[in-house]
C-alpha cells in the first residue's frame, strides 16, 4: 500500500515507533493507541485485539467463562456490571448499591493464558478478592485470539442470562461518545432479545462529584498501571494526583493515561 492510501493513524503509529515511542494519539478519535513497539515492550498478548498486536496465538481449546463466586442463587432479576476492578466500575456498583433494587452481577474479561486484565494490569484472582469482600457474584470471561472480543463478551452475557433475568446491562462510562456508541451497537440485539437495557449511571457526573463519593466509600485506590507516563504504580489516586495532572491529561485517565486498582 503507497503512503497516499495509507490510513492517518498508519503514519502517526510509524513516526511513533521511529521515534520509541510506545503510544501515540490516533487522529480520527484523539485516542492514545499503543504501538507494535509497545505491546512488544509487554511481552504478552492482553487479547483486546489491539490494532497493532505482533502475538499471534493459535490452536487449543478455547477457555470457558466460569463463575469465581456464586451467592445470588437463581432466577432472580439482575443488574450486569462490567467490571475491570478500576475506580469506573467501583463507582458504577456503588450507584447501582445507592439505587438498592436488584442484585448486581460482575463481569469481567480477562486473558485466558495470564488471568491479567486488559490495561489495568490486574489479576483475575485479584478481582476475585474483590468480589468477595463486597459480597457480588463474579463471572470470568477469558479471552483468546480464536474468539471475537464481541463474541466472548456475549457468550458471557448468554452465561448470566441462563441463570438470571438480566434487567441492565451496566457500564462506568463517563463521557466517550464513541465507546458508548459501540457498547450500544455490539449489545443491542441480545438486549433487545433479552429485553434488557443498557445502563450508564456515570455518565457526564461531574469528576469532582466522583472524587468525593470515591473518598466516602473508604476504599483504598491506586494506580495499577501509566501506559501514558502519569503517575506510578500504586500511588494513590485522590483529589491531590487529579490536581497535579497537566492540562489536557482527563482527570480520570478516560484516554488511556492511567488505570486504577480498588481494594474494598
Amino acid at each position: 500500500m503507497s503512503s497516499a492510501q495509507q490510513p492517518p493513524w498508519q503514519a502517526a503509529h510509524d513516526a511513533a515507533v521511529h521515534a520509541g515511542e510506545e503510544m501515540y494519539r490516533d487522529p480520527a478519535t484523539g485516542y492514545r493507541v499503543f504501538t507494535r513497539l509497545g505491546l512488544l515492550r509487554r511481552a504478552r498478548c492482553c487479547a483486546s485485539g489491539c490494532r497493532h498486536c505482533p502475538f499471534d496465538r493459535q490452536g487449543g481449546v478455547t477457555p470457558q467463562p466460569t463463575w469465581r463466586r456464586q451467592a445470588t442463587g437463581f432466577n432472580k432479576v439482575v443488574d450486569v456490571l462490567s467490571w475491570s476492578g478500576g475506580k469506573d466500575s467501583f463507582l458504577a456498583l456503588l450507584a447501582l448499591r445507592d439505587e438498592g433494587v436488584r442484585p448486581t452481577v460482575l463481569l469481567t474479561t480477562h486473558d485466558a493464558d495470564s488471568g491479567m486484565i486488559a490495561h489495568q494490569d490486574i489479576h483475575i484472582d485479584t478481582v476475585a478478592e474483590q468480589a468477595e469482600a463486597l459480597g457480588v457474584d463474579l463471572l470470568s470471561v477469558p479471552l483468546h485470539p480464536s474468539v471475537p472480543y464481541e463474541d466472548a463478551l456475549l457468550f458471557g452475557l448468554e452465561m448470566v442470562g441462563a441463570r438470571h433475568r438480566v434487567h441492565r446491562v451496566v457500564f462506568g462510562d463517563l463521557h466517550l461518545e464513541e465507546i458508548r456508541s459501540w457498547r450500544e451497537q455490539t449489545f443491542g440485539p441480545w438486549l433487545r432479545a433479552h429485553r434488557s437495557t443498557l445502563h450508564f449511571p456515570l455518565w457526564h457526573v461531574p469528576t469532582e462529584t466522583l472524587l468525593q463519593r470515591l473518598q466516602a466509600s473508604g476504599a483504598s485506590v491506586t494506580l495499577s498501571a501509566v501506559p501514558g507516563g502519569h503517575g506510578e504504580v500504586d500511588q494513590p489516586f485522590d483529589a491531590a494526583f487529579v490536581q497535579s495532572l497537566p492540562e489536557g491529561v482527563d482527570p480520570f485517565g478516560e484516554n488511556g493515561e492511567f488505570h486504577t486498582l480498588v481494594r474494598p
